[in-house]
């Protein structure tokens, strides 16, 4: 490739990439301050995390009464939903139904962790993981963490 047309090439696909939507701090904020409304609303605790698709923290918050373990768990869970684009409550699913797969890398198979794409639903933007909970509460907080965001957990179809 001419050094020229390959220089246009680049310019063009960084230009595509920055119009790309982002997990910026201000949406992983709101997720976070989601996700402590609810918790808050329900009487609970948590440890939020919301990473972007590299699976590091954009935001996190350790709510009164959870350890750092339970921190290091809400982590996990963001950085498996990251690496697969699924939650963590079909990683369950799928250990159930396809053997080894629990023992893949970046695999936790415990609800709480939820991909986070962009509010039209086109791009997969990061992940929240939440610990501290019941399973299930901890993946009703992702979800209105997410939703609080005005962002999906799912893909639009």
């Amino acid at each position: 490739m001419r050094p020229i047309l390959f220089l246009a090439a680049l310019l063009a696909s960084t230009a595509t990439a920055q119009s790309a939507p982002t997990l910026d701090a201000a949406s992983a904020q709101a997720i976070v301050g989601g996700c402590v409304a609810h918790s808050t609303a329900k009487m609970q605790s948590h440890a939020i995390v919301v990473v972007d698709n590299g699976g590091h923290i954009v935001a996190a918050l350790r709510m009164d009464g959870n350890s750092t373990g339970i921190f290091d768990f809400s982590l996990a869970k963001a950085q498996a939903s990251a690496a697969w684009g699924f939650s963590t409550a079909q990683m369950l699913e799928n250990a159930r139904g396809t053997p080894g797969f629990a023992d893949a890398p970046h695999v936790v198979i415990v609800p709480g962790g939820v991909p986070v794409f962009s509010a039209d639903g086109k791009t997969r933007i990061g992940a929240v993981g939440v610990s501290g909970e019941a399973p299930a509460d901890d993946a009703a907080c992702a979800e209105a963490g997410i939703v609080a965001a005005k962002l999906r957990s799912s893909r639009a179809d």
